[in-house]
């Protein structure tokens, strides 16, 4: 698989990780993170869990919208929405691994075509492509 990427965005994370604070290098975000009082944190501040979540609900509806037009599958409404739940837990394999669920919200469409606009969203969308172990992730020491 071959990508010609046409944006880059660019992130540090610093401190120690799940407890420590990550920021875009252009200065636009900066989140404190903690660990989820689940996991034994102190839940004191947010977790790449969440925003993992915020980035694929983003992104799914909009390869949905991207789907419709496209492909003149129909409309999305303006009302859509795309909830993703993710959950973080130990792997049968060893280490850990990610559950993921998409509640796709498709006001007034018919069934049969939000199906087939969903479908086409997860063809699209980059997150989805992540989740099936789709993206080649280049790792550099520096």
């Amino acid at each position: 698989m071959s990508v010609d990427p046409k944006y880059w965005t660019e992130a540090k994370a610093t401190g120690g990780g799940r407890n420590g604070v990550a920021s875009l290098t252009s200065g636009m975000l900066t989140v404190t993170l903690a660990t989820p009082k689940e996991l034994g944190g102190s839940g004191a501040g947010h977790n790449p869990e969440e925003l993992f979540a915020l980035g694929y609900a983003a992104c799914y509806l909009g390869a949905m919208r991207f789907a419709a037009q496209s492909e003149k599958l129909g409309t999305v409404p303006e009302d859509a929405t795309v909830k993703a739940k993710v959950g973080i837990g130990p792997r049968s394999e060893g280490g850990f691994g990610l559950a993921i669920t998409l509640e796709v919200s498709l006001p007034g469409v018919p069934a049969d075509v939000a199906a087939k606009i969903a479908e086409r969203g997860h063809f699209i969308c980059p997150y989805s492509h992540l989740s099936r172990g789709g993206v080649a992730v280049e790792t550099k020491l520096v």
